[in-house]
């Protein structure tokens, strides 16, 4: 077998190839975009023509994906942490019409926020759907759940929810991949007719049978080959290690860690573990990335009511990713943190790229804006939000993907003029469509700017769903003619696009313009590749 050099992405994207999966659907997202951009460029997926396109959002990939699942046939559907909020409606009810072909989620979780507005943890969202969770611990793990995770998926009936978090996306190892792959499912219809329907009377029945099924899921985590008990000589603590956190232990004890641990990376919680561990040690620690999910469902857990440490009593820091020094001290091992970091070297805030057409837009915004005062804009999830840092300050809100439409609609419902969105041209299709519905509806006096760089650029550059069609779509919903304005993003046109922003805020009504020009970092890669 041939070990390959992959990222943890890289690694669940091989996975489900080999696991005999027939599509991925998903939306970009960091840290989860390369789990579908691994599968598009792989040689395997393309020869038998995997689905592998790019959904308009999280929800409309869930939904295909369970309709995939539907037709016999193994999906994955992957996004970011934040992105499983946008999909919640299907992901939460998916766990009750269960599965015909083997679904998995894939979400990575991003804890340090590095390019994310939450820490919020995904174990959560999987407790909360009652179906099982899968958290690998290293890429091969990784590898190794994405594979088998559609038989866990069509053994149990139910999705399953597989979540990574930045560290182990991102990171690289060896992996070695089984040599004969999973032949993809048939295609079959489910054999009972009502499954997939949601009609109260049903549904109350559907949820029976998901609670029923909560024994079955209990059984195959404790039988999981994820799920280990680590026998250790120094009883005066036992250590419940969850996902990557066994990587951060174990690298502070290069020999093997002396303490007892449970390694847990298949939940609901291995309890027969657990109480092994409660009965053999004085206390007890966890050690788990994001939200203290496993700590909290100790409380009450255990018979002889151990000492519980971690995130909820400040052995362990509640925000931001850990790592083996956190844990180090957590332990009283001493560490060597390094002198400060001397202020020339500090980071610098991020910044649009030098040629990008937003630099435009908003120094034509600011210019007019600057009349009215602070507070009249609100921005999006995309590049052009760093347009509310220095030096054009254009931006006062940025609270998820589409909210710049709708948050600027009710400013204007409270009385504030003017009120002005900015949103990108891939966020304007994912989720702000329905929320120019409703300001076209109510004929609010907002003004709208779709920055369309024609790509979605701050997770790589992929296609955007709007290409071709910004203009369509406005006039579909009901947009003005008069009132939508398509303006080259250069320089030389600064002038009009200022005179347009300020003709638009004149007029009482819903107005858009559209400030276009080819994201700058993908127009360089498509010269670049012309030129091969």
């Amino acid at each position: 077998m041939t070990k390959k050099l992959l990222l943890g992405v890289e690694a669940i994207g091989q996975g489900a190839i080999d696991g005999g999966m027939s599509g991925v659907y998903a939306y970009p997202g960091t840290p989860s975009t390369e789990i579908t951009e691994y599968i598009q460029e792989n040689k395997v997926a393309i020869e038998r023509n995997l689905h592998r396109e790019w959904s308009a959002n999280e929800k409309t990939a869930m939904e295909s994906a369970l309709g995939m699942s539907y037709a016999g046939k193994r999906a994955m559907v992957c996004m970011k942490h934040v992105g499983l909020n946008v999909a919640a409606d299907p992901f939460i009810n998916a766990a009750m019409t269960g599965v015909n072909g083997g679904l998995i989620i894939t979400v990575a979780d991003d804890p340090s926020m590095h390019s994310s507005q939450n820490e919020q943890d995904s174990r959560f969202f999987g407790k909360f759907a009652m179906i099982p969770i899968l958290e690998p611990s290293n890429q091969q793990e990784a590898y190794d759940m994405a594979r088998t995770g559609f038989e866990l998926s069509e053994k149990l009936g139910t999705p399953v929810l597989l979540r990574i978090t930045t560290r182990l996306a991102h990171s690289r190892a060896g992996v070695i991949p089984v040599e004969n792959a999973t032949i993809e499912n048939k295609l079959s219809i489910p054999d009972d007719p009502r499954q997939f329907v949601l009609l109260p009377a049903l549904a109350r029945k559907r949820y029976q049978i998901l609670l029923d099924n909560q024994v079955k899921f209990e059984q195959a985590s404790e039988n999981s080959s994820f799920n280990s008990f680590i026998e250790g000589n120094d009883h005066s603590l036992g250590i419940i290690c969850c996902g990557i956190a066994l990587n951060y232990l174990m690298e502070n004890f290069p020999n093997g860690c002396p303490y007892p641990i449970v390694k847990v990376a298949q939940y609901p919680l291995p309890s027969k573990m657990l109480k092994k561990l409660e009965q053999q040690v004085d206390k007890i620690m966890v050690i788990e990335e994001g939200y203290p999910l496993v700590e909290e469902q100790l409380k009450g857990f255990f018979e002889f009511g151990k000492r519980i440490t971690g995130k909820l009593d400040g052995t362990l820091p509640r925000t931001g990713e850990l790592n083996p020094d956190i844990v180090a001290k957590a332990l009283n091992i001493k560490t060597y943190l390094g002198e400060p970091i001397p202020e020339m070297m500090v980071n610098r805030p991020p910044a649009l790229c030098k040629g990008c057409g937003h630099h435009d837009s908003f120094k034509a915004l600011t210019e007019v804006m600057s009349e009215y005062g602070y507070g009249h804009v609100f921005s999006d999830i995309g590049c052009y939000t760093l347009g509310a840092l220095p030096p054009y300050n254009s931006g006062n809100a940025c609270v998820d993907m589409g909210a710049s439409i709708t948050m600027a609609k009710g400013a204007a419902d409270a009385g504030l003029f003017p009120a002005v969105a900015v949103i990108g041209d891939s966020t304007f299709t994912h989720s702000g469509m329905t929320g120019l519905l409703d300001a076209v509806n109510e004929k609010s006096n907002i003004l709208i700017m779709i920055g369309d760089n024609e790509s979605t650029s701050m997770t790589g550059g992929q296609n955007s769903s709007a290409f071709g069609r910004l203009e369509t779509i406005c006039l579909g919903v009901g947009i003005d003619p008069d009132h939508l304005h398509v303006i080259e993003a250069l320089p030389k046109n600064h002038e009009k696009l200022v005179e347009l922003i300020q003709q638009e805020l004149a007029y009482n009504g819903v107005s858009v313009i559209i400030p276009r020009r080819e994201c700058i970092q993908k127009s360089a890669r498509r010269l670049s590749k012309s030129k091969k």
